[in-house]
C-alpha cells in the first residue's frame, strides 16, 4: 500500500500539469491566451490590494513594537502554565492570525530551539497547520473584491483560529503527552 501511495504522490502533479492543457485543447480553449488574460487580471488585482496590505503590515508592526503582544502574553501565560501548556507556544497563537511569515519564523525558531520531536515543536507544527492568517485573508481577498464590511467574517475567522489553537494543543497533549 505504501508503494502505491508513493507512486501516486510522484505522478499526481505531472499528470495534472499534462491533463489541463490537453483537456483545454480538447475543449478548444486557447490555453496561452487564457493564461495571459488571467495574468493581466491578476496584476490589476495585485495593484488594487496594495493599500490594504500596507495598512495590515503597519498595524502588525505597531502591535509588536508597542508592547501589545508582550502585554497579551503576560496576561495569558499564568493560565496556560496552570493548564500544563508550554508558555513558549503562546506567541504563536497570537501571531498566527496576524502574519503567516511571522508565525512561520516563530515556529522555525521553536523547532530549532526545542527540536521537532519535542512537545513544543509538535504543538507549534500542529498549530501552524490548524489555524490560518485570518487578517491577511480578509485583507487580500476582501480587498480584491471590494468588500468593505467584514466584521462577521473577522469574528468567525478569529473564533476558528482560537478553536484550532486550543484543539491543536489538546490533541498534541492527548496523543504525545
Amino acid at each position: 500500500m505504501l508503494a502505491f501511495i508513493n507512486l501516486i504522490s510522484t505522478w499526481a502533479i505531472p499528470i495534472i500539469i499534462a491533463f489541463v492543457p490537453l483537456y483545454a485543447y480538447y475543449r478548444k480553449v486557447l490555453v496561452y491566451e487564457s493564461f495571459v488574460d488571467g495574468a493581466k487580471e491578476g496584476f490589476g488585482t495585485a495593484i488594487s490590494i496594495i493599500p490594504q496590505l500596507v495598512a495590515m503590515m503597519v498595524a502588525i508592526s505597531v502591535f509588536r513594537a508597542s508592547g501589545a503582544l508582550d502585554f497579551f502574553l503576560s496576561f495569558f501565560t499564568p493560565f496556560f502554565q496552570w493548564m500544563g501548556v508550554p508558555s513558549e507556544i503562546l506567541p504563536l497563537g497570537i501571531l498566527r492570525p496576524l502574519t503567516g511569515t511571522g508565525s512561520l519564523a516563530f515556529t522555525t525558531d521553536l523547532i530549532g530551539t526545542y527540536g521537532p520531536d519535542s512537545m513544543i515543536g509538535r504543538i507549534a507544527s500542529t498549530v501552524q497547520g490548524s489555524t490560518d492568517t485570518t487578517l491577511y485573508v480578509l485583507t487580500v481577498y476582501f480587498g480584491a473584491v471590494g468588500i468593505r464590511n467584514g466584521r462577521y467574517a473577522l469574528k468567525v475567522g478569529l473564533l476558528s483560529d482560537l478553536v484550532g489553537f486550543v484543539a491543536a494543543i489538546f490533541i498534541c497533549l492527548l496523543v504525545f503527552g
